[in-house]
């Protein structure tokens, strides 16, 4: 053995299965110690005040963490909890106990990716060895056919090499046991993050609200069970996938992505198991589609760094954003008057989740109708998201933005043609905006074109029982 005891730090990879990192640590380590450090920084604030880490992704983490403890008990060891920066916290653990090294998944972002330099150093200098490992790409960044630092800026390019010149690597297996030291070495192993921890309050699940998923590996393998095979859904994936009530429109592993709890190396073993044993059509291709987009805002974030975080984003425009608190605060409560727009944002503030496809109008809405900075969205996305990806997240908004990957110069969504398009009956718009229910049929999305006199009927009065619209929003009629 390479090393006579080895730290695991885990991070956005709380799973057991295809793990390089663990699975490195086992064959170069005599023992193994899986540790999580419960980072301040994370529950500090975003620069609107907002904490960095809401409620729901809060309670997600928490019941993650809970799982991947289960899961090592169940192989004879046990995930300790440590409290405090991990750069200095993790270092000082490892040189408590003995460990020869710190074994850690890598990150892409500037902050991370400082902790992981002075992690690094900080270990050097007591002696013990670190490596990271790259893990949380569908590709591996060592088998793209061209540099980070020549990542195209044009997905359909990125996408049209990877698939061309690249494989995707199989999964690393699950480990059946680990040889822990036991409570002899650590006597303590440290409780949970609680959300007090946090400055938080569990949040309360709205009654109306279909989502139910709870943080953790079982869990994320349990959704891809019953997505793909039970209910047998991946098969029309691409036809139901900008749907907008339910479970069953889309995968909704997103949550479980983002915190490490499936790879998609997993997924994607299992989208080919599907096509092999069920059927390959373009729905089976587009799940993959879309796993390919998550690996190239990744590698963007990569190549650009700071960038990503920056008003003028990574083409560098002039900033001409208005910083409106009162219209943004509107947008963020789901006030705006404009019904498909609410509805959006009052389902991301009672659940943490919103369709891709409601991210897409709310944020083309506040960036386009209201001129406001498109970070002030990210960082209310970064906040309120359960399945919040710092890559994506910043990707997209830079997107919507106009300053990122974006080869077109209209990036607006008329938000009636969207609503009828995606809500023709107005079914969502009635679930999240119960003041409007009253409203039949499509005349829900646009009450300014009733009557007075049927407003009053209805017991609807614009500007009182629900705001009026800000700004002006455009006919239906009107194409882009």
């Amino acid at each position: 053995m390479k090393y006579n005891r080895i730290v695991v730090w885990f991070r956005n990879d709380l799973r057991l299965s295809d793990n390089e990192t663990l699975t490195r640590a086992i064959q170069q380590g005599k023992e193994i110690i899986p540790i999580y450090c419960n980072d301040p920084r994370l529950v500090g604030k975003t620069k609107l005040g907002l904490p960095k880490t809401g409620p729901f992704r809060a309670q997600f983490l928490t019941e993650a963490l809970e799982d991947l403890r289960k899961s090592f008990i169940q192989i004879g060891a046990n995930l300790i909890f440590l409290h405090g920066k991990p750069e200095q916290v993790v270092v000082d653990f490892a040189k408590q106990i003995q460990a020869s090294a710190i074994f850690f998944s890598k990150e892409v972002t500037s902050e991370e990716r400082q902790v992981d330099k002075t992690l690094e150093e900080n270990a050097f200098s007591k002696g013990i060895a670190s490596e990271s490992f790259w893990q949380s790409t569908l590709y591996h960044k060592d088998d793209l056919p061209f540099p980070i630092k020549q990542t195209p800026e044009v997905f359909t390019q990125f996408r049209k090499e990877v698939e061309k010149q690249s494989k995707i690597r199989a999964p690393f297996p699950s480990p059946t046991a680990l040889n822990y030291p036991g409570e002899a070495l650590i006597p303590d192993a440290g409780s949970l993050p609680q959300f007090a921890d946090y400055g938080l309050e569990k949040p309360k699940r709205e009654e109306h609200s279909w989502l139910k998923i709870r943080g953790g590996e079982s869990s994320a393998l349990g959704q891809l069970q019953s997505y793909f095979w039970e209910k047998d859904l991946l098969k029309k994936y691409k036809e139901t996938r900008n749907g907008l009530i339910g479970m069953d429109y889309s995968s909704k592993l997103s949550p479980w992505l983002a915190l490490g709890c499936i790879s998609p190396r997993t997924i994607y073993t299992e989208v080919k198991r599907y096509e092999k044993e069920r059927v390959k059509n373009d729905s089976t291709y587009w799940l993959v589609f879309e796993l390919i987009w998550r690996d190239y805002f990744r590698f963007i974030a990569k190549k650009h760094g700071t960038k990503l975080f920056q008003v003028s984003g990574i083409r560098n425009q002039v900033d001409s954003w208005r910083r409106d608190k009162a219209q943004f605060k509107r947008w963020a409560e789901g006030k705006t008057g404009v019904p498909f727009v609410d509805a959006n944002m009052r389902e991301l503030n009672a659940t943490g989740f919103m369709s891709n496809r409601g991210r897409q109008i709310v944020a083309s809405f506040l960036v386009n109708d209201l001129g406001i900075d498109w970070t002030w969205g990210a960082s209310y996305f970064e906040s309120l998201l359960v399945d919040y990806d710092v890559c994506s997240n910043w990707g997209n908004w830079m997107y919507v933005g106009g300053v990122g990957n974006d080869p077109r110069e209209n990036r607006y969504f008329n938000i009636l043609r969207q609503a009828s398009t995606y809500d023709r009956k107005g079914d969502f718009v009635r679930l999240w905006v119960p003041e409007l229910q009253a409203i039949q049929g499509f005349d829900i999305h646009q009450p300014w074109e009733l009557y007075s006199s049927k407003l009053r009927e209805l017991k609807i009065q614009l500007g009182h029982t629900y705001p009026q619209a800000l700004g002006k929003i455009p006919a239906l009629e009107k194409t882009y």
